[in-house]
């Protein structure tokens, strides 16, 4: 029994050190990534929930400024469109609704200094499936906020990883 013990102590030192040795970490909660600018421009409404979404995730990155004027800005995106759409997937034998798709759609893009294009326009689709029932109409609604806030969350983050990835001249 001892060599046993002694062999799965062994393993799993070794594997530990592999995994630390090969540049394995995992991902902070925040899911922070860190920016290759020093300052950025949000060309979004200030309203806008994914704006304010967006600012606050890269305010608490803490590595990136965002300023208000584009002259001040070593980048600045831009968000070309959003749109949130709802699609019929199902119907029961009555002709009402029993599922359906909501998608949340954004196409955005990067310049840099003098106009470059540092990320050209890119569209990001996120969907989620829903069942409906209609006793249940309010219920579904706050469903369908909570569904659209959580996609709104996955754009933020898939946004910053795709902002990280740039390699600015």
């Amino acid at each position: 029994m001892p060599i046993t013990r002694r062999a799965f102590v062994f393993l799993a030192i070794v594997g530990t050190l592999g995994l630390s040795g090969c540049g394995f970490h995992l991902r902070g909660s925040n899911g922070e990534a860190n920016l290759p600018f020093k300052t950025l421009y949000l060309g979004i409404s200030e309203s806008s929930p994914l704006g304010s979404e967006l600012k606050r995730n890269i305010r608490a990155n803490g590595g990136t400024q965002i300023v208000t004027d584009v002259k001040d800005a070593d980048a600045r995106l831009e968000i070309m469109s959003e749109t949130r759409e709802k699609v019929v997937q199902s119907l029961n034998s009555q002709g009402r609704i029993r599922q359906y798709t909501l998608f949340y759609r954004v196409t955005f893009r990067v310049k840099g200094n003098g106009d470059t294009d540092l990320l050209p326009p890119t569209p990001i689709v996120l969907k989620r499936d829903i069942s409906f029932n209609e006793s249940q109409v309010l219920a579904k609604e706050a469903e369908d906020a909570l569904l659209y806030r959580d996609m709104q969350t996955d754009l933020v983050q898939q946004i910053l990883r795709r902002l990280a990835a740039i390699k600015p001249a």
